[in-house]
C-alpha cells in the first residue's frame, strides 16, 4: 500500500460509526470529526469518511444549524446561548448569523422572557421581592436571554 492510499476496510468501520452516531441525532461535521479522531481512524480516512457523507447529504452544517435553532428554542432558550453552543460545534459564524436572522422573524426573545419571568415570579411565593427577581434575572441570563432584554423585563415585575 503506498502512501496515497488506505485500506477500504478502515474507511467503512468510520463511516459504520459515522452512521451510528448519526441514527442517534443529527451531527455536525466538526462533531463527527472529533468523534472518529477519539476512535483513534487515521486522518486521511476521517477526511475521505466526510466528504463522502457531505457529498451524499448525510451531513450538512447549514441544515444542522437550523434544526438545532428550532429544538433549543423550544427549551427555550436565548439566542446567545443557541449561538454559544452552534460555534462549540464547529458552525460557521456566516451559517449561524444566517439561521439566527431567521429564527428571530418568529422567534421573539422579549415574549418568551416575560412569559418564563411570570411563571418563575409566581413560584417565589414568600420571598422577599428583590431576591426573587435577583433569582428569576439569574435563571433567564443561565438559559442565554439577552441581559438588556432580562433586565427590562424583571424590572417591571
Amino acid at each position: 500500500m503506498n502512501k496515497f492510499s488506505f485500506d477500504p476496510q478502515q474507511k467503512q468501520k468510520a463511516l459504520n460509526y459515522a452512521f451510528l452516531l448519526l441514527k442517534f441525532r443529527l451531527r455536525s461535521e466538526k462533531e463527527l470529526y472529533e468523534r472518529l479522531r477519539k476512535k483513534k481512524f487515521d486522518e486521511r480516512i476521517i477526511r475521505n469518511a466526510l466528504s463522502f457523507l457531505k457529498e451524499k447529504g448525510f451531513i450538512n452544517d447549514n441544515y444542522f444549524a437550523k434544526a438545532w435553532i428550532e429544538w433549543r428554542i423550544k427549551k427555550p432558550l436565548g439566542i446567545r446561548k443557541i449561538k454559544e453552543e452552534l460555534k462549540l460545534k464547529g458552525i460557521d459564524k456566516e451559517i449561524i448569523d444566517s439561521q439566527i436572522r431567521k429564527i428571530k422573524e418568529i422567534y421573539r426573545e422579549e415574549d418568551i422572557v416575560s412569559k418564563l419571568a411570570g411563571l418563575r415570579i409566581s413560584k417565589a411565593k414568600g420571598v422577599e421581592p428583590y431576591k426573587a427577581k435577583q433569582r428569576v434575572y439569574a435563571y433567564l441570563i443561565r438559559r442565554g436571554f439577552s441581559p438588556d432584554i432580562v433586565m427590562d423585563v424583571v424590572s417591571q415585575l
